[in-house]
């Protein structure tokens, strides 16, 4: 219930259009009750032409209704009469269903519209450890299988269902009428029905969780396999994968199958109640008929009405299970949309003042939220003037990238301050601090767009010279005026028709058109070739001109002209200074250098005496 009142609340902007389209539905149940009634005039009058039309019982224990009173001249014949109120009503029917219907799913595709936009807002505003924790596939299912499951029930399921729970109530109503103390008859079954939906739809929702989480494992392998399809191949695993794919799709099947088998039982339950309902009305009303309370024909109404009756029933099951499945749903969105963001903005976080001294790290320690005993960052204190370019440099897992994420609060600080210009960044709004950093990585990330509008990523609407100094100034211009359409090419995903060194060099493009006096250059050169490598590095000068910057670098001999060298280990500052006397002093630094640069004996294994397994060939 909880979370049916959430999506009410978000159904609450459309409340105008469920009201009109309850209101239609509710004329569409009547004229549907209407249409049955008219069976008592046509078996009675119709089909019966000597009778006389004054005398038409319609209800027992009603008296007879004089139809010359109540309908003009013109309209005595019975078949007139019938056939107006038959094509009429049907007309009408027509006219408020259509409406009706529309109505119900503008309101239903609205609210999912609206639910869907809140959750692809949560997903892009959460931290970096969300992400860590939560595989692409499975938040793909949410936003599209869950939400799909939902929007069916909130639009098409729920026009139905409004339509049938008025043509049931009007229905019970003329049943009511038509068969009086025979109608009751029917409360006996009610126990039965309701009890049997509920344990139907306990189980139905149960079981579409279970399908939900299926097709999620399947969507992590496709985003996995089809952005990875290079390394797939490159190892020669299409047939691992293909094989692992379909793994995930038969244990997709048979969620799907239980899910069917749990609703498939409700159809026909609901028809051999039916029957048995009819059954003892059959017998019961043969009796009644007997001594005189009811003629055929008013029976025969009330046997149709009692059929028109069990549809909406019977479908009610099938509603339910519907509603059931949305509920399943619902709850992995509203689990999505609930949980817990380490990094938020405070209601009275202030705006930070364009950036003028320094960035400062007062005894920052950092550990993940499920890894406590860990810290990646254990008592850091770091204070970088403007206009520095400090490098870190220290082995893999030394917290070096955990470091530089701090600044635009990818994470925050466990315990200890980050100070830019004395303002603590958890104290200032995400927009103003992110805006004085730019940050170009090794994992270069572009979009399936123009070239221009990659570059000019963040900034729609800055000028085309602006965008063509950026990329001149990343060395980009030359090659991109090569591309057969300029700076209007589409790249592809992630820029899969440049090359390394040409998407790199459009990243910094990005970052130079963005002006921030804060950079991060996070193993930007790392995965380039010698000749690409001396291209970005050219880029890059230009784009450190006069910014503080903060440099990661496996390869030691692309920092030696920064400022000052930060030595990293196991989460702490082993040593700092120029690249000149962390050599002399034979520390960490040294260490490092002499690993890329000197020939050390280090010692060798013959890899022609290494035991493998007997499966696996070892070529000279």
């Amino acid at each position: 219930m909880r979370q049916v009142g959430r999506l009410l609340r978000y159904a609450t902007p459309y409340m105008f259009h469920v009201l009109a389209s309850v209101v239609l539905m509710s004329l569409v149940g009547a004229l549907d009750a209407f249409r049955v009634l008219l069976i008592g005039p046509i078996f009675n009058e119709v089909l019966n032409p000597g009778a006389k039309t004054e005398a038409l019982p319609l209800f027992p224990g009603v008296n007879n209704i004089d139809l010359h009173q109540i309908i003009p001249r013109y309209f005595h014949n019975a078949w007139t009469v019938v056939a107006v109120a038959l094509i009429g009503s049907t007309i009408l029917k027509g006219i408020f269903d259509y409406l009706g219907t529309y109505l119900i799913n503008y309101a239903g595709f609205g609210t999912i519209t609206d639910l869907r936009n809140d959750l692809y807002s949560a997903i892009l505003r959460r931290s970096v450890a969300f992400f860590h924790r939560h595989p692409t596939g499975p938040l793909l299912s949410t936003i599209v299988n869950d939400i799909e499951r939902v929007q069916i029930a909130m639009s098409t399921v729920m026009a139905e269902f409004l339509q049938q729970f008025f043509t049931f109530l009007f229905t019970a109503v003329a049943v009511v009428l038509l068969g009086g103390k025979l109608a009751w008859v029917l409360l006996l079954f009610i126990p039965v029905v309701v009890g049997s939906a509920r344990r139907i739809g306990r189980e139905v929702r149960q079981t579409t969780r279970r399908g939900q989480d299926k097709l999620a494992e399947i969507q992590n392998i496709l985003h996995e396999t089809i952005t990875g399809n290079r390394i797939v191949k490159a190892f020669g695993m299409e047939l691992w994968e293909t094989l692992r794919f379909r793994g995930a799709a038969k244990r997709l099947f048979r969620a799907n199958l239980r899910s069917v088998s749990a609703a498939a039982i409700s159809s026909p339950l609901m028809d051999v109640l039916g029957a048995i309902a009819v059954a003892v009305l059959l017998w019961v009303g043969r009796i009644e008929i007997q001594r005189g309370v009811f003629n055929a024909g008013t029976f025969l109404v009330f046997i149709v009405a009692v059929f028109k009756l069990y549809d909406p029933v019977r479908k009610f099951a099938l509603f339910w299970n519907n509603f059931q499945q949305a509920a399943g749903a619902s709850q992995e969105i509203f689990r999505v949309l609930d949980e817990k963001d380490e990094v938020k903005e405070k209601p009275a976080a202030t705006v930070l003042p364009p950036f003028e001294s320094s960035v400062k790290f007062e005894q920052v320690r950092f550990c993940y939220e499920d890894d406590t005993e860990r810290c990646i960052l254990d008592g850091v204190d770091l204070d970088v003037k403007r206009g520095e370019v400090v490098a870190l440099v220290g082995s893999s897992g030394a917290g070096k990238s955990t470091l530089v994420h701090l600044i635009p609060r990818f994470f925050d600080v466990t315990t200890g301050k980050l100070l830019i210009d004395g303002h603590d960044v958890r104290e200032v709004t995400l927009a103003s601090l992110r805006s004085q950093i730019g940050i170009v990585t090794q994992e270069t990330i572009l979009f399936n767009d123009t070239v221009r509008n990659n570059i000019a990523y963040g900034q729609p609407h800055v000028s085309t010279d602006a965008v063509v100094q950026a990329a001149q100034a990343a060395l980009a211009h030359d090659f991109i005026q090569k591309l057969p359409e300029g700076y209007n090419t589409m790249i592809g995903e992630r820029g899969v028709r440049l090359s390394g060194g040409e998407r790199q060099r459009l990243a910094i493009a990005r970052a130079i058109l963005k002006n921030a006096p804060i950079l991060i250059l996070d193993e930007a050169t790392s995965a380039l070739d010698s000749e690409s490598e001396a291209l970005v590095q050219a880029a890059l000068g230009n784009l450190m001109a006069g910014r503080t910057v903060f440099v990661i670098a496996h390869r030691l001999a692309t920092i030696r002209g920064a400022s000052r060298i930060v030595v990293l280990e196991n989460g702490t500052i082993a040593d700092i200074g120029t690249h000149d006397a962390l050599i002399n002093r034979l520390g960490p630094y040294r260490r490092l250098y002499d690993l890329q640069f000197v020939d050390v004996d280090v010692p060798r294994t013959d890899i022609t005496r290494i035991d493998v397994p007997n499966s696996v060939e070892v070529k000279s």
